[in-house]
């Protein structure tokens, strides 16, 4: 197949296709006039011209298309998952800390950030929470951030001064348009319920929220972002299928983990991947072996640091 069939196929393409072949006739038609010796100056002439254009238009076509690949390999769009772990309390307070992070690292970067759906515990952390995040090199930026996340200090309610240690897990889930998963409408167990907090009467009277439990695996989605309840089970779908897409890549890395050169990788999220220290001002990936310290500054979203040496230090 030629370049140009393959470029047909693509939607985005088609007027530059289109363009493309409309000069390719012209071209074709200007050669057999060429021979002609009355015509054969102004035929050169004609035929550079279009040989020039052409070759633009090839040019365009290619960089969309790797554009295209790249945005597929590293989408503008994810799903950040937050959950409490070890730690009762402080684990949910420590979630929330890392859900303002990361949304104050969105914030700085310029992404648009929006709270899918969120389950606090008694002192206002959450016990788990998802977030949608778009924008430029966001799933190339956030993805070595998936794993679980430590903090070490001594809780306000702690009488005694002992230090406290307690987790929180963190998924980055990227959002794909062409997904490889083909997901069973049976396989799917569905709930509609009733949206908690703002967002109008239509949210409290209304059973608008989603929740999807796949059976075969046990994920289970829940969505209230969305004030219909059409959008919202979309919305689901579509976490849905890219936990699945996750849950395939680490089955797949798991196979070929004794092959793997990369030390960072994409973590599975039950890998502790990084210590935060209260007390010693410090912040510690174990992948890299390496530290950062001003904790208040990295807790206001200044991870420019941290996300730049994962960055440099990946294979990518």
């Amino acid at each position: 197949m030629s370049l140009i069939e393959q470029y047909k196929n693509n939607p985005k393409l088609k007027y530059l296709v289109d363009t493309f072949e409309s000069l390719d006739k012209d071209e074709k038609e200007l050669v057999a006039l060429s021979s002609e010796d009355d015509m054969k100056e102004l035929a050169s002439e004609e035929l550079g011209s279009i040989r020039l254009q052409k070759e633009s238009l090839l040019l365009q076509m290619e960089s969309i298309t790797k554009e295209e690949r790249e945005e597929e390999e590293f989408p503008n769009e994810v799903i950040l998952e937050v959950r409490a772990g070890a730690g009762g309390d402080e684990a949910g307070i420590f979630a929330r800390e890392l859900a303002h992070m990361y949304n104050r690292y969105a914030e700085k970067r310029g992404w648009s950030a929006r709270t899918l759906d969120e389950s606090e515990n008694a002192v206002g952390g959450y016990k788990e929470a998802s977030f949608e995040i778009k924008g430029k090199d966001v799933f190339k930026d956030l993805r070595f951030e998936t794993g679980v996340h430590r903090i070490q200090r001594i809780p306000a309610t702690e009488k005694m001064g002992r230090v406290h240690t307690s987790t929180a897990s963190v998924a980055i889930l990227p959002i794909r348009k062409n997904t490889k998963i083909e997901i069973n409408p049976a396989d799917i167990d569905i709930e509609f319920s009733r949206s908690g907090g703002a967002g109008g009467q239509n949210v409290n009277k209304v059973e608008t929220a989603v929740r999807l439990v796949h059976r075969p695996t046990g994920i289970d989605v829940r969505c209230t972002s969305e004030r219909s309840q059409l959008k919202n089970r979309e919305k689901a779908m579509g976490i849905l299928a890219a936990k699945l897409d996750v849950l395939h890549e680490e089955e797949e890395a798991k196979k070929h983990a004794e092959n793997r050169k990369n030390q960072i990788g994409t973590a599975d999220r039950s890998e502790k991947i990084r210590t935060y220290n209260i007390l010693q001002d410090r912040v510690t990936d174990h992948r890299i072996k390496e530290s950062w310290h001003n904790i208040v500054g990295i807790f206001a979203g200044n991870i420019d640091g941290i996300i730049d040496v994962l960055r440099e230090k990946s294979s990518v």
